[in-house]
């Protein structure tokens, strides 16, 4: 095999797979910068002040920056968001309130919560973010400590540092420590649970059969690479015209655009029709284009949960937007 083709067959395998390579690459990076933070950065300070915030800081807020960053990154937010507010009001309240709104919401927080709690997983089975945090806990120093008159309330702040006197208060570091893995624990097994239990609801509520959604899938990786050239050259030809015409100053030919109400029709959020059981908004809209010019919702359209990967394609991925 020649080299160009085994490049071409893995770049064909990367988009294949791409939704799932995803996931894997964030869930590495998302472990790895943890224990970047754990070794590097974070030092705890060892103070009954600070032990209880400098911990928290560092196990949720992180957390919460990669949550907010998991829906900045996903195409289907700003496909719901981009115009929503410009739109006529009846085409406002199907884009952003109502049940359908709702879900995609919950859909969307669901796909933006893998980052956050892998790295609260990943912290949690490290220990050292979570033992400064409870270091500093006086509920955790009245739990650990049996008798308030030893000394071992005023001690536990330094255990993260293995500065605690006597010996049995530096030794409740192992304590901490395995309350810390056994949460860790916990939490990977409760999101695997939920995930299995959703990812199978999900696919029973679905509308068509295993071998339909592995074509259906197929068919929108297709119909968008092909978009995707094709808006590249119709943009390069109109640029190209506009461009010699600025120049020649001479009247530029006409290029059969998509108006702007045809490329918020393709836009919007997608809704299975069993009477019309189109694979795209851009399916839909040329066969049904010619009877009534619009896509508008009709009667008997649902969003199903098992299609929400519909309208997470697009011409342009996250990271471009």
């Amino acid at each position: 095999m020649k080299p160009m083709e085994k490049f071409q067959a893995v770049l064909d395998w990367q988009l294949k797979h791409h939704s799932a390579l995803g996931y894997g690459l964030v869930t590495l990076l998302t472990a790895g910068g943890e224990r970047v933070f754990s070794a590097v950065v974070f030092q705890c300070p060892c103070t009954a002040t600070w032990n209880l915030p400098y911990g928290l800081v560092f196990l949720l807020v992180p957390a919460l920056v990669l949550f907010l960053l998991g829906y900045v990154l996903s195409a289907r937010t700003w496909r719901l968001l981009t115009g929503c507010c410009c739109r006529a009001p009846r085409a406002h309240s199907r884009c952003c309130s109502g049940l359908r709104g709702v879900w995609v919401c919950v859909e969307l927080t669901g796909s933006a919560l893998l980052a956050p709690l892998t790295w609260v997983a990943v912290a949690l089975l490290g220990g050292s973010f979570y033992e400064c945090a409870a270091s500093g806990s006086t509920a955790m120093a009245l739990h650990l400590c049996p008798s308030p008159d030893s000394g071992c309330a005023a001690q536990l702040p330094l255990v993260p540092c293995r500065k605690a006197e006597p010996a049995e208060v530096q030794d409740l570091l192992l304590q901490l420590r395995a309350q810390s893995q056994v949460a860790g624990w916990v939490l990977i097994a409760a999101v695997i649970i939920f995930l299995l239990i959703f990812m199978s609801v999900f696919r029973c509520l679905s509308p068509v059969s295993f071998l339909q959604l592995k074509f259906w899938k197929i068919y929108l990786e297709e119909e968008q690479k092909i978009l995707k050239g094709q808006a590249t050259e119709h943009a390069t030809e109109l640029s190209k015209e506009n461009v010699k015409c600025f120049f020649e100053r001479s009247h530029p030919r006409q290029l059969n655009t998509p108006s702007i109400k045809e490329w918020q029709q393709i836009s919007s959020l997608y809704t299975f029709n069993p009477n019309d059981p189109y694979y795209s908004l851009l399916h839909q809209f040329v066969n049904r284009k010619e009877d009534s010019g619009s896509i508008k919702s009709s009667e008997g359209v649902a969003m199903i949960p098992a299609l929400g990967f519909v309208d997470s394609s697009g011409i342009a991925n996250a990271f471009q937007l």
